[in-house]
């Protein structure tokens, strides 16, 4: 009886298998060092070739060319193409390793520097050299080599980190990477990143009569620009436009960090991407910050405030209205891929601002998700909990902004901060952002109602990147299999609301851009009513820019970067409203000098508390232990003013039972000119 013939999706499996297993005999003897890096490096080019034929012969297979019929075909053929990615991306990062260095820009400038100095002592011998430095430099590379590309035509480098190239130069791309900018070397030796819809592989002349002469000649090369055409029509819209924050994430591009390598060996999705809007909070210092918006900000003279009035009649803060005020509660997140196995999560998490495709347009707020082992896809938001609960948990938020955008929207990030567990090392994931415009397209306030947001892969910069290339593979032909992919899709529930007459008079009292949690409007509002009585009234002139005495307004922005001491000073001021009546209540004076006395017991004191560790993001231990210190030196000082009848104040600190850290004048003075936007 003859054997059973096999079918093309049979017989790419076992091509798959043989290339695995090439491959991993490659990585052993890589590691091992039994053959020499250039056979290694040979070795691993045929190897990408090979692979890259196999999934070019698989994409292109369909259910009609079986012999038989196959059962879950599309499912196995994802699951194909799924495994020659990965190995795709274990050869990249292999090749990246077994490659010979170039000469760095480093280099290049330093014998510049070398070249100019000798000038002053021999001009004649350097001017020959420098002839025969260019003509060395200018020598052509290998054109069997795949790494080597053309330019198609100019480009003119706009931000730092860019390579400026011109129309037949030829450049050797060092790196890849999926939104479109390669990390791409001269023949001076200049590294930068190039978009890729500028460069064609190999180093010909890019005329387009040459191109039409050169149709039969070599196969390969025909089969390797079909492919790298392919991969410009798929991605050619991810890279987004010009902005401010851009050159931020693109200095990222030339980096190779703990994320490049879990994508080059699987253990993440391939649309995860480093945290956008971490990388602004950790390189660009307090200005994405909550404590600098929360600070007044100065009109064009320099001599008033632009976003705080007193009104002379009340005394009170006058209120002011902006473009756009929202409050808005996270509900949920499903179906967000979860990272691999090498990875340990430290915290789950949503990091919010205003946006409007091209900026960042207000401070960034952190939403902590809580998570489920049961339900390891879905993230929920402010859990049921006794007591008050937590402002890093708190989904209820709210967002002052006067921008007049017409594109005016949220930009949701969602982020994991992880730790490697063979290495050690940390780092912050973005696992997908979604963004809500918050007008139609005739310019109206979107209705109070519950949206459901898809989530993008890669960054809020980038276009059409799917989360995982298994969800959006394929296209389903029956009604109830596109049901079934449509609920496979990454979404972010989030509800859009109104706040009552009481919230709305508070949040009117805000600076002009803020966003922040709902349950900590009414400490913001009364910070903002000490602000302007000492900013407007205490100050002998407006021209005044002398140091004031005022540890409350020196150190309450502290607290809105060090959510658990704020969470403090809610609960201690609770407790100072559960014990005043109706009519203190309604009275401002007593309010603000309540407020400063249950703020220097409990907020200011822990700030100055020798046990309190230094807050540290995503840290377990570290949160665990400020967790019991701030309980245990909360009740103490309760328990202190109960038993001694003080009601608060600078008395704790002359208390022989607690102990306290020595004062510096930045923490007891208000510095206006450093501190005022």
């Amino acid at each position: 009886m003859p054997p059973k013939r096999k079918g093309p999706l049979q017989q790419a499996q076992r091509e798959v298998d043989e290339i695995k297993g090439q491959v991993d005999s490659l990585l052993k003897d890589a590691q091992s060092h039994v053959e020499s890096t250039e056979e290694a490096f040979r070795r691993c080019q045929e190897l990408q070739i090979s692979a890259e034929k196999t999934l070019r012969t698989l994409k292109k297979l369909t259910k009609a060319d079986e012999l038989a019929p196959v059962g879950n075909y599309d499912q196995r053929k994802l699951e194909e193409e799924r495994r020659l990615q990965n190995i795709l991306e274990s050869l990249n990062a292999l090749s990246l390793e077994l490659s010979p260095p170039g000469p760095s820009t480093a280099a290049g400038s330093a014998s510049y520097i070398e070249d100019d100095n000798d000038d002053s002592d021999d001009d004649d011998d350097d001017d020959d050299d420098d002839h025969e430095d260019e003509k060395q430099a200018l020598k052509p590379p290998s054109q069997s080599d795949p790494r080597i590309y053309t330019a198609l035509s100019d480009f003119r480098g706009e931000q730092e980190g860019d390579l400026s190239v011109q129309r037949g130069e030829v450049v050797r791309i060092i790196r890849k990477t999926a939104d479109g900018w390669w990390l791409a070397q001269d023949t001076k030796g200049n590294k930068g990143v190039v978009p890729k819809t500028y460069l064609k592989i190999g180093s010909g002349v890019n005329d387009e009569d040459n191109d039409e002469d050169e149709d039969d000649d070599d196969d390969e090369n025909e089969e390797e620009s079909e492919e790298d055409d392919e991969e410009l029509t798929e991605q050619e819209k991810q890279s987004g436009a010009s902005h401010s924050n851009w050159s931020t994430v693109r200095k990222a591009l030339t980096e190779i960090d703990a994320t490049d390598m879990l994508s080059a060996m699987g253990a993440i999705p391939s649309g995860f991407r480093p945290s956008t809007l971490n990388k602004l909070l950790v390189e660009e210092g307090a200005t994405y910050r909550g404590s600098h918006y929360i600070q007044p900000e100065l009109s064009q003279s320099q001599l008033s405030f632009s976003d705080l009035f007193l009104d002379p009649d009340t005394g009170r803060v006058r209120a002011r209205q902006v473009r756009t005020c929202v409050c808005f509660t996270l509900w949920s997140c499903r179906m967000i891929p979860t990272p691999g196995v090498g990875v340990h999560v430290l915290s789950r998490h949503i990091r919010i601002c205003a946006f409007d495709g091209t900026q960042v347009l207000s401070n960034i707020h952190t939403v902590r998700a809580t998570y489920n082992s049961k339900s390891p896809k879905t993230w929920s938001f402010s859990p049921r909990m006794t007591g008050i609960l937590p402002a890093l948990l708190d989904g209820d938020c709210f967002l002052r902004c006067n921008s007049a955008s017409p594109d005016l929207g949220i930009l949701f990030e969602l982020g994991v901060t992880f730790i490697r567990n063979s290495t050690g090392e940390r780092g912050d994931l973005s696992c997908g952002w979604a963004f809500l415009k918050l007008t139609d397209d005739i310019g109206n306030p979107l209705p109070n109602r519950t949206y459901e947001l898809p989530v993008n892969g890669g960054t809020p910069y980038e276009r059409d990147v799917p989360m995982e290339a298994s969800v959006t593979r394929g296209s389903p032909v029956g009604v109830f299999q596109q049901m079934l992919q449509a609920r496979r899709q990454p979404k972010l529930i989030v509800k859009l609301k109104s706040a009552n007459s009481r919230t709305r008079t508070q949040l009117s009292l805000l600076p002009d851009t803020l966003l922040h949690c709902l349950s900590c409007v009414h400490l913001l509002a009364l910070h903002r009513q000490l602000l302007a009585d000492t900013l407007l009234m205490d100050r002998p002139t407006m021209q005044n820019a002398d140091l004031i005495c005022s540890p409350v307004l020196s150190t309450f922005p502290v607290l809105l970067d060090q959510p658990d001491l704020l969470d403090a000073l809610r609960s201690a001021w609770l407790d100072a409203e559960t014990n005043m009546s109706r009519a203190q209540k309604r009275d401002l004076s007593y309010l603000k000098q309540e407020f400063v006395k249950v703020y220097m017991s409990s907020a200011y004191f822990l700030l100055h508390s020798p046990s309190l560790p230094c807050h540290r993001w995503a840290d377990p231990s570290s949160e665990e232990q400020r967790a019991r210190v701030i309980y245990a030196i909360l009740d103490a000082l309760k328990h202190s003013q109960h038993t001694t009848g003080q009601s608060g104040g600078l008395e704790v600190f002359v208390d022989p039972m607690h102990q306290h850290l020595a004062f510096d004048v930045t923490e007891l003075t208000f510095d206006l000119l450093c501190v005022a936007r």
